[in-house]
C-alpha cells in the first residue's frame, strides 16, 4: 500500500520525487524499490508535460475560472526557461539537468520540462536532461532522508 502513495505522490507537481522518498523512509520502506518507483512515478508526466501542457496553458490562460492558474503555470515555466537559458547559453542540457536534479522547491521534473519545452530545447534532449536531474535529485532526497531520520532516531531513541 505505502509503494503505491509514494508511487502516486512522486507524480504530483511541486511534490513529486522530492516528498515521496522521505515519505518512503518515514515508513521504512525499502529504499532502492522506493527509489525505482519514485523515478517511475515522477518520469511518466514529463513526456505529456513536454507535448501538451504549453499548448494547453496557452488555451487556458484566458478562461474565466482556470485562467488565472493556467497564467501562473505558464509565467513559471517561461520564467524558469528564462533563467536557465539566461545562466546556461550553449550549457542548456546540463543547466536543466542541475535544475531538475537540486532539489528545491519549484525545480523539479514538471518545471524543468515545462521551461524545456517554452525553449523549444527538443524532445529528446529535454527528456535525457529530466531524467538525469530526477536520478540525481532521487540520489540527494535518499542520502538527506536517511541522515534525518538517522538524526531523529539517535535523539529520541530510549
Amino acid at each position: 500500500m505505502w509503494y503505491l502513495i509514494v508511487f502516486l505522490v512522486s507524480m504530483v507537481p511541486l511534490i513529486e520525487l522530492r516528498g515521496a522518498i522521505p515519505i518512503a523512509v518515514a515508513n521504512g520502506l525499502n529504499l532502492w524499490i522506493s527509489y525505482v518507483i519514485c523515478i517511475i512515478g515522477n518520469m511518466i508526466p514529463v513526456p505529456i508535460i513536454y507535448l501538451f501542457a504549453r499548448k494547453v496553458l496557452v488555451w487556458g490562460a484566458d478562461k474565466k475560472y482556470i485562467g488565472r492558474f493556467f497564467r501562473f503555470c505558464l509565467e513559471k515555466g517561461e520564467k524558469g526557461g528564462k533563467k536557465l537559458e539566461a545562466k546556461a547559453g550553449r550549457g542548456l542540457f546540463i543547466a536543466l539537468m542541475l535544475f531538475v536534479g537540486i532539489p528545491l522547491p519549484g525545480t523539479g521534473a514538471w518545471t524543468g520540462t515545462l521551461a524545456a519545452s517554452i525553449l523549444d530545447m527538443g524532445f529528446k534532449k529535454s527528456i535525457v536532461a529530466v531524467i538525469l536531474g530526477v536520478l540525481m535529485a532521487g540520489i540527494i532526497m535518499g542520502v538527506a532522508s536517511i541522515l534525518v531520520a538517522n538524526g531523529i532516531n539517535t535523539i529520541f531513541a530510549p
